[in-house]
């Protein structure tokens, strides 16, 4: 973005890079992590609250639905009003609670595990080398917010304090999924499942508190995870000022979602393609090359260039593997 002012997103990026084609592909990866991460959401939020409420069901045209898929419908309905939202500046305000909720989530399950008599005893094999791609997969994908980057940067009024952003981003991303990781492992071991608050037990209030408030946390940021597509959708449109285009092609996209999420409906599965697929590419591939190409940095053997291409090399691998 600093080569070149008129970049507004990672697509740019690309096309600055390799042309057209590169920027088709990179749209494409993009766009499709992004979309499954948002499908990820609604996983989730059918997970956690068919726990909470597992005899809910409803009638529709003589059919009944009932749990997780009641709840992934349900979970569509309340975040779609939240995606009509085109301004990044009140999606913030939203987002900040998604953070707060985080910290609230860790805080509930320390308060689970070491208040209310779940103990900190539990242990299991500490290395597994048979699971250690989808082990990868599953970190690659904790840090996987590179595709929202150069529009979150295009959003703030002072672009110079993005690296700062950047910085204070992942080292609470680190801290908070750490902190998760040792918890989940000393408290339930080999037990653990892929959220862990499916292991609580749901009648003490730490546990209805960190599953209310992973609920949350879906709801604060599929918004921003799905406004890159709508707004690259709407910029093809011949009507890309309307507003009631705008939410039509919104309210299609969080449909197109919810039905996905209702036909795969196995949250660690699809954490880990996206990990080891898509934000491989997206997060370590792609801006490598990039940046590589931009500043003809191949040009020019050094420590800069070794290192570049052995994080290449590192996410082809996590790739394959």
């Amino acid at each position: 973005m600093d080569a070149d002012p008129l970049i507004k997103t990672y697509p740019d990026i690309g096309q600055l890079a390799f042309g057209r084609k590169g920027r088709a592909l990179v749209s494409t990866f993009m766009y499709l992590e992004l979309y499954l991460v948002a499908v990820e959401f609604l996983i989730l939020e059918g997970d956690n609250l068919h726990k909470l409420f597992p005899e809910t069901s409803f009638h529709v045209g003589g059919q009944t639905v009932g749990g997780k898929q009641c709840f992934v419908i349900l979970t569509a309905l309340v975040i779609l009003p939240t995606t009509w939202l085109r301004s990044f500046g009140l999606m913030a305000y939203v987002s900040a609670g998604g953070v707060l909720a985080s910290f609230v989530l860790i805080g509930s399950v320390f308060w689970a595990g070491g208040v209310d008599g779940l103990g900190f005893h539990e242990k299991g094999m500490l290395w597994s080398w048979s699971v250690l791609p989808t082990t990868i997969s599953l970190y690659t994908f904790c840090y996987c917010g590179h595709a929202v980057f150069p529009t979150l940067c295009n959003s703030m009024k002072d672009r110079n304090q993005f690296p700062k952003v950047l910085l204070v981003c992942f080292v609470i991303s680190t801290v908070s999924y750490g902190s998760m990781a040792v918890l989940g492992y000393l408290i339930f071991g080999q037990s653990l499942m892929s959220q862990i608050t499916l292991n609580l037990p749901t009648q003490n209030m730490s546990s209805k508190i960190a599953i209310y408030t992973t609920l949350i946390n879906p709801i604060t940021k599929y918004a921003i995870i799905l406004s890159p597509i709508a707004t690259a959708i709407e910029d093809t449109s011949p009507f890309r000022n309307s507003r009631s285009t705008s939410c039509l092609i919104r309210t299609v996209l969080v449909i197109s979602t919810a039905v996905v999420a209702l036909a795969i409906p196995f949250f660690g599965y699809v954490m880990a393609f996206i990990g080891s697929f898509l934000s491989v590419s997206v997060s370590i591939v792609f801006p490598c090359l990039c940046y590589l190409n931009i500043y003809k940095g191949y040009r020019r053997f050094g420590l800069e260039l070794v290192l570049i291409v052995a994080i290449v090399l590192m996410g082809i691998v996590v790739a394959v593997t």
